[in-house]
């Protein structure tokens, strides 16, 4: 008999991307957490403006520095 685990492989939450900005990206998780990854300094500026006004949650750049 199969155990569950071989039936369903490990699951990775790889997050969504909800938005981009050239390079950077804002990745929303399941767990409700968002990350604003890569992208240039403009890119990331830009980024953190966009969320300022139009996202109602914390966000954690790459660096673990909150946006």
């Amino acid at each position: 008999m199969k155990r569950k685990s071989e039936y369903y492989p490990p699951f990775k939450d790889e997050g969504e991307v909800v938005a981009s900005w050239g390079e950077a990206k804002l990745i929303k998780y399941l767990s409700g957490k968002s990350e604003l990854k890569g992208g240039s300094e403009q890119d990331q500026a830009e980024a953190r403006d966009w969320i300022a006004r139009f996202w109602d949650n914390d966000v954690a750049d790459g660096d673990g520095r909150r946006g």
